[in-house]
């Protein structure tokens, strides 16, 4: 069987779909992203300016950040894990339940990092504590992306799959923003003497209001209308033998798999770089204060809120690939003068530096939701999708700060770090431009590949 995934012509009457399912179940896609996103971004922030200190005291400030980093690159080990059980339940028991059942665990894993005793008060079992729950928060944001993704583009009207799933994506800038915007009022509320005893903490307390979006979406949101149309297939399926969704991804799309992974591979090593790597750097390196950089990266946050709908939206008209592929080469482009601007600690040139790459970063993300979806047949998309998006966290994004900090001890310069983005950035533009080659092979009979490349019926 050929290494890709083309969905055959979908004739089945399509379920009857109201515009205002299609509104609830996009408005809950994004939240159940937001909160999510929120509460893992939390995390990141505390690893730059928390964790270092009071979970991994040492005389050496770089050691200390390079173990809280590594607490945070844990998080995205699990996130494949997540992705894997999420999509098997998801493609076999639907996409709802197990999307309720990843933010009800991302909340409580959450609040309870916010509850934690710290290394003084109980010693090593302080950050063995806060690494298994790291990990949990990684399992719950593998499981959470597929199933907010397929919520979305699943009940998206035609033509607009990309818009849709933007919607799902749009959950990351505004997790960054009120990721940021809480720990700025929690540094507001305190002095900074009490910040690393208990204001740090606030952010995490917060996440206990995630478990009423999860009690909301199991009462009010319906499964998707395309996992309904797909479960009398299923359950043929099962009843002729034991289907597993993994063993049918792994063994004849792995391919797709690995090529979907390595496309996204410099957005989100990129983004964590900006997010989490920066944030340490500017304030132990170029000795920017910690209140300035925190609301610089709110306010270009604000900036995807904008780009990523608009990118989605071009991709339904001329292709998610087109997009990708801008995207990708622009931050290529970019990586050697941001970093030149950053390195002058000059607030405005650290804001233009860090906005030009959130908008090409941007620009990548809005289509991305809907071009993994198009990707898989329905039996086997949250699967797919999950695994596709999951490899590329955790070679990319998991691993990104803590990479930015061994290549600024080892080689002195920011340089070394643009090299980095630079090597992912050709990486996922080969990784783009076989997934094109294939989309074009198959375009003439799949409508979902033709979309991917762009191409009109």
């Amino acid at each position: 069987m050929a290494d890709t995934a083309p969905n055959a012509p979908e004739t089945a009457a399509e379920p009857t779909i109201t515009v205002s399912q299609r509104r609830r179940a996009a408005t809950a896609a994004a939240l159940a992203s937001s909160v999510e996103w929120y509460d893992y971004f939390v995390f990141g922030i505390a690893a730059a300016l928390v964790f270092g200190k009071t979970f991994f005291p040492t005389s050496n400030a770089a050691a200390g950040v390079l173990a809280s980093f590594a607490t945070f690159a844990v998080g995205f080990l699990a996130r494949p894990l997540g992705g894997i059980i999420a999509g098997s339940l998801g493609d076999k028991r639907g996409r709802k339940p197990v999307l309720v059942l990843a933010i009800a665990l991302m909340g409580a894993a959450t609040t309870l990092i916010g509850l934690l005793p710290t290394y003084d008060s109980i010693g090593i079992a302080a950050p063995i504590l806060l690494v298994l729950l790291r990990l949990v928060q990684g399992v719950a944001v593998g499981a959470q992306w597929g199933g907010a993704m397929l919520l979305a583009t699943e009940y998206a009207p035609p033509g607009k799959r990309g818009l849709y799933g933007s919607l799902v994506q749009l959950g990351v800038p505004i997790g960054v923003v009120l990721a940021n915007t809480v720990f700025l009022v929690a540094a507001q509320v305190a002095p900074p003497s009490d910040f690393l005893v208990w204001a740090w903490r606030i952010p995490f307390l917060v996440g206990v209001l995630v478990l009423g979006l999860a009690w909301y979406m199991h009462v009010k949101i319906d499964e998707t209308p395309e996992y309904r149309r797909a479960e009398a297939k299923l359950a043929a399926e099962e009843r002729g033998r034991a289907k597993s969704p993994l063993r049918d991804v792994l063994r004849h799309h792995k391919g797709t798999v690995l090529l979907a992974g390595g496309s996204f591979m410099v957005n989100t090593a990129t983004f964590y770089i900006l997010l989490n790597g920066v944030l340490d750097y500017a304030t132990r390196h170029l000795g920017m204060s910690r209140t300035t950089v925190l609301v610089a990266t709110l306010l270009i946050s604000t900036l995807q809120l904008a780009i990523i709908p608009l990118s989605a939206k071009l991709s339904d008209r001329i292709g998610r690939l087109k997009i990708y592929t801008f995207g990708a080469a622009g931050v290529a482009l970019w990586a050697i003068p941001m970093f030149l601007l950053i390195d002058t600690a000059s607030l405005p040139l650290f804001v233009i530096a860090s906005f030009v790459g959130s908008l090409f970063l941007g620009i990548m993300y809005g289509p991305q939701a809907a071009l993994f979806a198009e990707l898989f047949t329905a039996e086997m998309r949250y699967t797919g999708a999950s695994l596709g998006y999951q490899i590329s966290a955790v070679v990319g994004g998991g691993l990104a700060p803590f990479i930015m900090v061994l290549l600024l001890e080892s080689t002195g310069t920011s340089m070394s770090v643009s090299l980095y983005i630079i090597v992912l950035a050709l990486i996922s533009l080969g990784s783009i431009g076989l997934l094109a080659k294939r989309a074009r092979s198959t375009s003439d009979s799949d409508d979902r590949a033709r979309e991917a490349v762009g191409d009109q019926p």
